[in-house]
């Protein structure tokens, strides 16, 4: 599956790896029809149903440094640029590359082989997993180029690293490497650069041991989580879990515990 060279889809058996292909602007994102390129690309992930994790990582050195300074600066000094033309940018780019990968219904693993900076910070936390490769460098620059976190990162970051460690990111620009990265629980783990890609495939292989339907709706639930209340959170549980009763992958994930093989799922 190939829609544009932006993203690079390339299938392994239940796994998707997918790589952000810009390495000559160090896979910078959010502008132009990038929007649209990668909207178009998660959808068609989201809507095979025989997939059961996504890799996420990026060509050549970098991960995603971010937005790209070139085009930023080009805005800055084009005087014929208003508020709302700034707002239908963000919008149709950052904002739907942001969206889609939020929207993704299987795990996702963040292979991090490098920087990941600004907006590609943001990316990796959207994932489910985050493994780095030594050499990653993370950082949320924005204020250092007069900006704020206009990507939804003040959503996201806190989050996954909390106030006090957000807070620092933001308010003092600095980068981190890998091992602080690893104190700070922004990522899981941090494997050697050689090794990053055979750790995330492995991950991803365990992922895909699981029923993929029920794989789908535990994501769904997770980030349910995120925005609703106790209550919410558990009527929907319970909604889930009684299509989960009712699936084949359950009766033979019980069989195959009985009778002591591995389970053979076939996702319905």
């Amino acid at each position: 599956m190939q829609l544009s060279n932006l993203l690079l889809v390339e299938r392994r058996g239940d796994i998707a790896v997918v790589t952000i292909n810009r390495p000559d602007r160090r896979n910078a994102l959010g502008f132009g029809d990038d929007g649209d390129v990668v909207e178009a690309h998660l959808r068609e992930l989201n809507a095979d149903r025989t997939l059961r994790c996504v890799i996420l990582t990026g060509a050549g050195t970098a991960f995603s440094a971010g937005g790209d300074l070139k085009q930023l600066s080009r805005w800055a000094h084009d005087a014929s640029i208003r508020p709302p033309d700034f707002l239908k940018l963000y919008e149709a780019g950052i904002h739907k590359v942001v969206r889609g990968f939020w929207s993704l219904e299987m795990p996702v693993i963040a292979a991090i082989n490098g920087s990941a900076i600004g907006l590609g910070n943001d990316l990796a936390c959207l994932a489910d997993m985050r493994l780095a490769a030594a050499s990653a460098k993370f950082g949320a620059t924005f204020l250092k180029i007069g900006l704020v976190p206009g990507d939804g990162g003040a959503w996201i970051l806190p989050r996954i690293i909390g106030w006090e460690r957000a807070s620092e990111l933001y308010f003092t620009g600095k980068i981190i490497d890998a091992p602080t990265a690893l104190d700070w629980r922004l990522v899981g783990r941090v494997v050697a650069d050689e090794s990053l890609m055979d750790e995330a495939m492995a991950v991803a292989e365990m992922v895909c041991r699981q029923p993929p339907e029920v794989l789908r709706a535990t994501k769904k639930l997770m980030r349910a989580s995120i925005l609703q209340g106790f209550e919410d959170i558990m009527s929907l549980s319970a909604r889930y879990q009684v299509m989960a009763h009712l699936t084949d992958d359950h009766r033979e994930a019980l069989d195959a515990i009985h009778e002591r093989r591995p389970p053979a799922f076939s996702g319905s």
